[in-house]
């Protein structure tokens, strides 16, 4: 009998771990090729997981629930063609070869077990997944204090929010604790020195809840978004610049081109891919806002993909990604716009399409806002928000003399890393898009 693992798949590159929502299939179906096995979800993206060879299901390793790291074997599937997937008898396949079955479960089970001890501090008690260990490696906390941070996870486990907050409190100054000496962690926790002072008490015993009160737990994708932004914050020093632009050019264009596209391609235009093809030129001018930093090296992007900040019915937010957005025209990219707004409300996005950003746009004035100080979408390292157009009386200069006009006009936001964009290079790329917008050319053809 021939048989094929299964394995957790990447969902990007900073994706170390999984969770798994459903299981599909149930030990004993058969799968055909490309089907779906299982659903799971990253900070990122739910997604489906499909088996890419038909057979039957002999074996699933985790349950619902469970966290699993990217690349480890969840399933064991017998292929179609051997004995066993031939016969459409449920117990074919534990008559035809059960000692192969066994072997190859037994051979996963210990493959597990290795990955599990590795990811766990000797003589510790609790589970820590990758992301947990390489979060406690990079702000040097030894194990004896990771023993101590109380863990809101499955049986107690420390999750990434945890060992966030733990550092949000300034606490990591135990870290200098060695690890050398777990017997002494515990009495740690209730020792009166504040730096030892776990972070998850002093935010429970910062809340008070009156009669009235009622208590909202957040879903699945409000806490991952958490974690994302408290990260964020965490890894990048934000500074904000502002502008204002005046983009009556515009307006009056796509006043006209709009009637035109629809006509023609059966869809509207927005202003997103319009405000996407200004950043674009903007980031040519300006390359090294299209960077990510991995530790004391930047790594400078030649791909310009675009990510487009989008509200979903539920409230929460998700970011599809415009690859390759500077070799679209503007029907392109209108196309890929509405493409990706659609996908994204009907929950239909797959994990490429949220994969590869290098910088993102959001667009606050779609909720009447006039500017806002958006997070940076980790890894890069800009994220520029775009306001409410609003008219006004502006001065303009002519060969007659300064007059004043009625003009539409919008703030601009810019959040950067200033770790790699000093307040020049962000200043200068920010008037560079407006300046792109202001002179948007009111005659081109769509």
């Amino acid at each position: 009998m021939s048989e094929f693992q299964l394995v957790m798949p990447k969902m990007g590159e900073s994706i170390a771990e999984a969770t798994i929502i459903r299981w599909t299939k149930n030990e004993g179906d058969m799968i055909a090729p490309d089907e779906t096995v299982l659903e799971i979800a990253t900070d990122k993206v739910d997604s489906e997981v499909p088996s890419p060879k038909g057979g039957r299901l002999i074996k699933i390793l985790f349950k619902e629930g469970d966290v699993v790291p990217v690349n480890a074997p969840i399933a064991i599937i017998a292929l179609e063609g051997s004995t066993s997937a031939s016969v459409p008898a449920p117990v074919a396949p534990k008559v035809e070869a059960p000692v192969e079955v066994k072997a190859a479960v037994q051979s996963v089970e210990n493959t597990m077990a290795s990955v599990q001890q590795t990811t766990a501090p000797i003589g510790g008690s609790r589970f820590y997944s990758p992301l947990v260990l390489n979060i406690a490696r990079a702000e040097n906390i030894s194990m004896a204090v990771l023993e101590t941070i109380p863990g809101t996870g499955a049986e107690g486990r420390v999750t990434k929010r945890d060992i966030l907050s733990y550092l949000q409190s300034g606490n990591n100054n135990a870290a200098a604790i060695p690890a050398a000496a777990p017997v002494v962690s515990a009495p740690v926790v209730s020792a009166p020195a504040a730096s030892n002072t776990p972070a998850a008490p002093a935010a429970k015993a910062a809340v008070s809840l009156s009669g009235g009160d009622e208590v909202i737990e957040m879903d699945r994708m409000r806490k991952l978004i958490a974690d994302h932004m408290v990260m964020s914050k965490h890894t990048s020093p934000h500074v904000t610049s502002f502008v204002e632009a005046d983009v009556t050019n515009m307006v009056n264009w796509r006043a006209k081109a709009k009637k035109v596209y629809e006509k023609r391609e059966g869809e509207n235009i927005t202003f997103t891919p319009m405000f996407i093809e200004c950043v674009v030129k903007a980031i040519k001018d300006f390359p090294m806002i299209n960077v990510t930093v991995d530790g004391y090296n930047i790594i400078k992007r030649k791909a310009i993909n675009i990510g487009m900040a989008a509200a979903l019915p539920s409230g929460n937010l998700i970011v599809p990604v415009i690859k390759n957005a500077d070799t679209m025209n503007m029907v392109g990219l209108t196309k890929s716009v509405n493409a990706m707004a659609n996908k994204a409300r009907a929950n239909k996005l797959a994990p490429d399409d949220i994969q590869g950003g290098t910088f993102t746009l959001t667009n606050v004035g779609g909720f009447g806002n006039l500017m806002g100080t958006p997070i940076i979408n980790q890894p890069q390292v800009a994220i520029m928000a775009t306001g409410s157009i609003k008219k006004k009386p502006a001065v303009l200069e002519t060969e007659m003399g300064d007059v004043i006009a009625i003009r539409h006009m919008m703030f601009l936001s810019l959040s950067y890393d200033h770790r790699v964009v000093d307040g020049s290079l962000g200043g200068s790329f920010l008037k560079r898009v407006a300046d792109y917008m202001e002179q948007w050319d009111v005659n081109r053809e769509i």
